[in-house]
């Protein structure tokens, strides 16, 4: 279930990365033909950018992906890089954490005072907030899932990272 809600989200970040292209390509024909532009094109790209970097997160972080430096990491022993692995999974958890509270505060404000962007349009801001918060949401949860299944995989005995001849994990 966590991984289709992963890739529904993927799928999201998607639609909102060709929406920034279309919504840029737009406003620079309009800008250069007929000297005007689409309404609020500011505020549309900022709140798709909140969708195209947060909500593929979960998928990112289920696919071990994200940016690692393991200059020093690769040369310690195989139980030290273990345990690095977990003790970097539990600090992603810890730090998450705040970003949730955050954005759920921000959210339940926004909702609560029904707040919008000044501009032509004037949209609504909330939208922006349920997404950060979503991604959040289910990028901490899929790390908890991560961090529990580490742990299992190491009380058995097994090894999380994979040997330079590509054996382990």
């Amino acid at each position: 279930m966590l991984r289709r809600i992963e890739m529904w989200l993927l799928d999201l970040a998607v639609a909102a990365v060709i929406a920034l292209g279309l919504l840029i390509t737009v406003t620079v024909v309009l800008r250069v033909t007929m000297n005007s532009g689409v309404p609020d094109t500011i505020v549309m790209v900022r709140e798709l950018m909140v969708a195209a970097v947060l909500l593929p997160a979960a998928a990112t972080t289920a696919n071990r992906a994200h940016i690692v430096v393991e200059v020093i990491s690769n040369k310690l022993p195989v139980p030290v890089q273990n345990a690095l692995v977990v003790f970097g999974s539990v600090f992603g958890l810890i730090a998450l954490a705040p970003l949730i509270y955050a954005g759920w505060r921000e959210m339940t404000h926004t909702f609560a005072s029904g707040a919008y962007f000044f501009g032509d349009l004037e949209l609504p801001k909330w939208p922006g907030r349920v997404l950060f918060l979503l991604g959040i949401v289910v990028c901490w949860v899929r790390l908890l899932v991560l961090v529990v299944g580490d742990i299992a995989r190491l009380r058995r005995g097994e090894t999380l990272i994979e040997n330079a001849d590509g054996a382990g994990g």
